[in-house]
């Protein structure tokens, strides 16, 4: 079970199939596989050693596959960081996880550069180098350059319990926490997903989800486990990605329902220039029943699979098959989140980890080899998350008699804004930081577009006055855009509990009231 096994299968068993197609450049597993063998040997004629930790600062390309790959037959731990994050976010997470070498592409180099400004010292950082298509900026090796030249190194072949990833997620409290998934985590997430939705080695898959997801890494996986093809898009831009999807022949789609939404808005699109599309699976954000009926309208060949999961379980735990019968259509078992897969138990339980019966309300847990190790450096948030050895995943939902899954509020409050995860406490701290402002609470409202949309209500300090756009201008300058409110509200007061601590469910209350 280590994660660079299917790369071993495929040269011995269609080393000239195509691998992974960037632009106009594509490459069979053959050249896929000396490339990997070639990189990781560059990596660790750098001087990294197995068990530290390579970042990756990368759009989704053919490199960047490459890499995370290379990492994992050298034996590095590789931690993808997020695209969207700001450079003291991106700083924090080097930092956070100790990490020996910063890979970057053309697209986040500018980002990379500003982590200088940043003040956060990074005394592990040895090596910066560069996977981009130009000359390598100054002080940046060029992997590229050293590649011809490099003697393939053998696969280290991890064990299963070693450590393959840093991913980081949100924290209640602002910070990140980097999720520790070992090879044999993702690998168990891989088998328990192709059991339940198969993964045939002839589908060619559109790498839409980036891959500092687990979405869009699990996906990457699950093409190499197998066999299958990757087809890489920096970004989702709509025509664009329709185009591709034409052109490759793509059968297999993993997309936020925003992006599923964008698709069917793009002027001129015609679903039937997608005609070898078999499989939309979706998930990271709620999807409206108009959405989805729209979708399956659009595409009457194409299964649509509903999943959850998170970082913390190396991606999906449940899925639900979407039936085109009416029944199915018109029950209230569309809204479930499907049945727990082979790689996951689950369980709905009260606030002492005490199993509920059917049909009532508590925090769900997930237990099984795909929940992952802990979180990096911090013993004490894994202990409580993994506390009776189940994870706590924060998440409100209620199992139905036959174990479907239902979820129904997301206890820590994140705000799930087009598949990116937003944490109230981050946004809170950064609006109480402006001197007009007394006190602020941040929840999710309803956005036709994103699913949920971040929404700020805004106490200011007595006699000031600040108008939205300065408090959106504030905000901008100290996170990144994704998590900034798209809409303000201003109180005299916030509802409080007896403890002091803000009613946020009376917020929510409220404004669906005013929107209703």
């Amino acid at each position: 079970m280590y994660l660079t096994a299917g790369l071993h299968r495929s040269l011995q068993r269609h080393p000239d199939k195509i691998a992974t197609v960037t632009g106009a450049r594509r490459q069979s597993y053959r050249q896929l596989v000396d490339r990997v063998a070639r990189t990781a040997a560059s990596l660790r004629a750098l001087g990294l050693q197995p068990g530290e930790r390579l970042s990756v600062l990368s759009l989704n390309s053919d490199r960047m596959v490459e890499l995370l790959l290379a990492g994992w037959w050298a034996g590095l731990v590789v931690n993808p960081v997020n695209t969207r994050w700001t450079p003291a976010e991106v700083a924090y997470a080097l930092g956070d996880c100790g990490a020996s070498a910063l890979a970057v592409d053309d697209g986040l180099m500018a980002t990379a550069s500003a982590m200088q400004t940043t003040q956060v010292a990074l005394p592990a950082l040895r090596h910066k180098l560069y996977i981009g298509e130009t000359q390598a900026p100054e002080g940046f090796v060029a992997l590229e350059e050293g590649l011809a030249s490099a003697v393939p190194m053998d696969d280290m072949r991890s064990a299963p319990d070693a450590l393959a990833a840093i991913v980081y997620t949100g924290g209640t409290t602002g910070f990140p926490k980097g999720v520790m998934l070992s090879h044999g985590n993702l690998w168990a997430s891989l088998l328990g997903r192709m059991a339940e939705v198969p993964n045939p080695p002839h589908y060619v898959t559109l790498l839409t989800s980036p891959m500092f997801h687990v979405a869009g890494l699990g996906r990457m996986l699950g093409q190499m486990i197998v066999g299958g093809t990757c087809v890489t898009v920096p970004a989702f831009a709509p025509k664009q990605v329709v185009a591709l999807m034409a052109r490759e022949g793509v059968n297999d789609l993993v997309i936020v329902p925003s992006m599923l939404q964008m698709l069917l808005d793009t002027p001129g699109f015609d679903p039937q220039g997608l005609p070898r599309l078999q499989r939309i699976l979706w998930g990271a954000a709620p999807i409206t029943l108009p959405l989805l009926e729209r979708a399956l309208e659009a595409f009457p060949q194409v299964d649509f699979i509903h999943v959850y999961g998170m970082t913390e379980t190396s991606a999906a735990v449940s899925a639900l098959q979407i039936l085109r019968d009416p029944a199915f259509l018109q029950s209230e078992r569309i809204r479930s989140a499907g049945q727990a897969g082979l790689s996951a138990e689950i369980r709905i339980a009260d606030a002492q980890g005490h199993e509920l019966p059917a049909g009532t309300s508590g925090e769900i847990l997930v237990r099984g080899p795909a929940v992952m190790q802990g979180y990096w450096g911090r013993p004490e948030d894994s202990q409580q998350a993994l506390a009776g050895g189940w994870l706590h995943t924060g998440d409100g939902g209620v199992m139905d008699a036959q174990g479907y899954l239902y979820v129904i509020d997301r206890i820590k409050d994140m705000v799930i804004t087009g598949g990116e995860n937003v944490y109230p406490a981050e946004v809170e701290s950064v609006l109480t930081s402006h001197p007009a402002v007394s006190m602020c609470a941040v929840i999710g409202v309803p956005h036709e577009k994103w699913g949920e949309a971040v929404h700020a209500v805004v106490v200011l300090q007595p006699g000031a006055q600040v108008t939205p756009e300065a408090l959106s201008a504030h905000c901008h300058a100290h996170i990144s855009g994704f998590k900034c409110p798209k809409s303000y509200e201003f109180r005299e007061q916030l509802p409080l509990t007896a403890a002091g601590k803000v009613q946020k469910t009376a917020l929510r209350q409220a404004v669906a009231g005013v929107s209703a």
